[in-house]
């Protein structure tokens, strides 16, 4: 039987009461939203290969291409997926759009995912 401390709870466990909680403040719905949203838009291996291309330089869709050989098509719809989740900008130079990140920490939520996925291998 397990000794009881004066504040009744078993030892080693923790207390889970409200009270004793001391977790940030909990974001809007629709931040979570939002958030589940961007994380949707970068569960796919070719975005995520996409954002690590575009991490170290900015590129074209031929670039692209030719780094992640994978078809001009699929290359183009996953761009179209990852600048309607704000993840990629386009800017057209002639003929050409190139595309950057939107914002460092996208890359960094990429690259800490594939660095915690080759730590467990």
């Amino acid at each position: 039987m397990a000794t009881v401390t004066g504040s009744g709870a078993q030892p080693g466990l923790t207390d889970c009461s409200p009270a004793a909680a001391t977790a940030p403040a909990h974001p809007p719905q629709s931040v979570l939203t939002d958030a589940g949203d961007l994380l949707r838009a970068l569960a796919a291996p070719v975005r995520i290969a996409i954002v690590l291309q575009l991490r170290a330089a900015d590129r074209c869709v031929h670039e692209l291409v030719d780094a992640l050989d994978v078809a001009q098509p699929l290359i183009s719809q996953h761009l179209r997926v990852l600048k309607t989740a704000g993840v990629v900008q386009g800017e057209r130079r002639g003929r050409e759009v190139v595309y950057r990140l939107a914002d460092d920490h996208l890359a960094h939520i990429v690259v800490d995912a594939v660095a915690h996925v080759q730590e467990g291998k």
